[in-house]
C-alpha cells in the first residue's frame, strides 16, 4: 500500500498548494481581491474569510490533517466560483469552468478516501481508506 499511500500524498500536496498558493498571493492586495469578487455578486467583506479559508484549507490538505472536511470543502469552493465566476456559455472562460470541475473532482476522491497513512490524521488516530 505504499503506492497507494505516496500518490495520496502527492496528490493531497498538489491540489493543496493550489488554495495556499492562491490565498497567500492574494495577501498582496486583499482591497483588490474584495473588488473582483463584489463584481461577482458577492459581499467585499468577505474577501478576508476566503484568503483565510484558501490558506488554511491548502494548509489542512497538504498536511492531511481533517483532510476529509477540508477536502469536502475545498471542493464545494471550486464548484461555487465556477458556477459564479467561470461561466461556461463564455468560450473564453469554459476551460476555467472545466478546470474548476475537475479539480472538485480531485477534491472528491480525497475526501472520500482519506488522507493515507501520511498524514495528521492518520498520527491521530482519525483513520483512513487506504491501509498503512
Amino acid at each position: 500500500m505504499t503506492l497507494q499511500n505516496s500518490g495520496l500524498l502527492v496528490a493531497r500536496i498538489l491540489l493543496g498548494l493550489l488554495f495556499l498558493v492562491a490565498g497567500w498571493g492574494k495577501l498582496a492586495d486583499v482591497q483588490g481581491f474584495a473588488g473582483y469578487m463584489a463584481s461577482g455578486g458577492v459581499p467585499a467583506f468577505l474577501a478576508w474569510p476566503v484568503v483565510l479559508f484558501e490558506i488554511l484549507g491548502g494548509l489542512a490538505l497538504i498536511l492531511g490533517l481533517l483532510t476529509r472536511p477540508a477536502a469536502l470543502a475545498l471542493g464545494l469552493f471550486s464548484v461555487a466560483t465556477a458556477v459564479m465566476f467561470h461561466s461556461p456559455a463564455d468560450p473564453a472562460q469554459m476551460t476555467n469552468f472545466l478546470k474548476n470541475i475537475a479539480l472538485a473532482g480531485g477534491y472528491l476522491a480525497i475526501a472520500i478516501t482519506g488522507a493515507g497513512a501520511w498524514s495528521v490524521d492518520r498520527r491521530l488516530g482519525w483513520g483512513t481508506a487506504v491501509p498503512a
